[in-house]
C-alpha cells in the first residue's frame, strides 16, 4: 500500500474536522505483516515506512509511484526496528538490528529487509550528496535527558543523526526518545521548526493506550489521538507535543533546508490556545 499526501495550510487546519486533521496528519495502517506501505509527504517530500517480514522472506523497498521513476534512487533513508532483533540488507551488505536500534543508509541505497518479528520504521528524505551507511546501536548511543519527574515529562533523547553528530546525512536527522516511567509528556514546552518538516512515530505502547498528540499554530492548537506504531506530520507551522496514558516511546524525525539541530523556534506555554 502507498499513500501520497498533500501539502497542507494552518488555516485548513484551524477549520478542519477530526476526520480532516486525521486524513491530513495521521499515520496509521503503516504495519501490516508481510508487506512493505509507504506513505509520501509533500512536506519537504518526506517518504514514511513500515516493513514487516514473515518467515524467511525477503522484503524490498521497490518503486514508490508517487516519487516517479528511479526516485529512490535520489534519497538517504534512516531505519529503526520496532520490533524483535532482524536483519536490513544495504547494497547486499547484512546489518542485524536489535530492538530500537538504529541504521543510516546513504543516497541510492539498494535495501531490503529480512527477520520474522522484525518492525521495520523508514522515514527518507531527498539527498543531494551520498554518505556511508552507519549502524547505530540503541544501547551505544549516549542520551540527552530532558525534563523532570515534577513536570511527569522526564525522558531520553536519544539522537542517531543529527547536525553536530558522527554520522553524516544530505539533509536527515532522526532518533529515538523514551519516556521515563512515571512520566507521561514529551516535548515540553512545544517549538516550531520553521525551514523544517518534522514526523513522529510512536510505539512501544501498550495495546489500551493512547497519546493525545497536540499540533497546530500556537494560538490555535488541534489534538490527533494516536495508538501504538502511529506517527504524526507536523509541517513548518506546527508545534508537536504529547501526553501519553502510560509507558512509550517516539521515533523522531526531520528534513528541510538544514541539518542544524538546535534550528528551532520555542513557543512559550502561555501563548497556547
Amino acid at each position: 500500500m502507498n499513500r501520497d499526501r498533500h501539502s497542507t495550510s494552518p488555516a485548513g487546519a484551524r477549520a478542519a474536522t477530526t476526520q480532516e486533521l486525521r486524513d491530513a496528519y495521521l499515520i496509521d495502517d503503516l504495519f501490516a505483516s508481510g508487506e512493505v506501505r509507504t506513505l509520501h509527504t509533500a512536506e519537504d517530500r518526506m517518504l514514511v515506512a513500515g516493513i514487516v517480514p514473515t518467515g524467511d522472506v525477503e522484503l524490498g523497498l521497490g518503486e514508490i509511484p508517487a516519487l516517479g521513476e528511479g526516485g529512490l534512487a535520489r534519497r538517504e533513508f534512516g531505519i529503526v526496528n520496532l520490533g524483535e532483533a532482524g536483519e536490513v540488507l544495504v547494497d547486499g551488505a547484512v546489518h542485524r538490528l536489535e530492538h530500537r536500534d538504529g541504521l543510516y543508509a546513504g543516497r541510492g541505497a539498494a535495501l531490503a529487509f529480512r527477520g520474522d518479528g522484525a518492525r521495520f520504521s523508514l522515514v527518507s528524505a531527498v539527498a543531494e550528496v551520498a554518505h556511508p551507511t552507519v549502524r547505530i546501536p540503541f544501547a551505544d548511543s549516549e542520551p540527552v535527558e530532558l525534563g523532570s519527574e515534577d513536570g511527569a515529562g522526564r525522558r531520553a533523547l536519544h539522537r542517531y543523526v543529527w547536525g553536530g553528530g558522527p554520522v553524516a546525512s544530505s539533509v536527515l536527522q532522526f532518533g529515538v526518545t523514551v519516556i521515563h516511567p512515571g512520566s507521561v509528556w514529551n516535548t515540553y514546552p512545544p517549538h516550531l521548526h520553521e525551514r523544517r518538516t518534522e514526523i513522529y512515530l510512536y510505539f512501544d505502547l501498550a495495546d489500551d493506550a493512547r497519546v493525545v498528540h497536540l499540533m497546530g499554530e500556537p494560538a490555535h492548537t488541534r489534538h490527533l489521538v494516536v495508538r501504538n506504531e502511529e506517527g504524526v506530520i507536523a509541517p513548518r507551522w506546527s508545534i508537536h507535543t504529547g501526553v501519553g496514558t502510560g509507558a512509550y516511546a517516539f521515533v523522531w524525525a526531520m528534513a528541510g533546508d538544514n541539518r542544524d539541530y538546535g534550528d528551532l523556534a520555542p513557543v512559550p506555554v502561555e501563548d497556547l490556545r
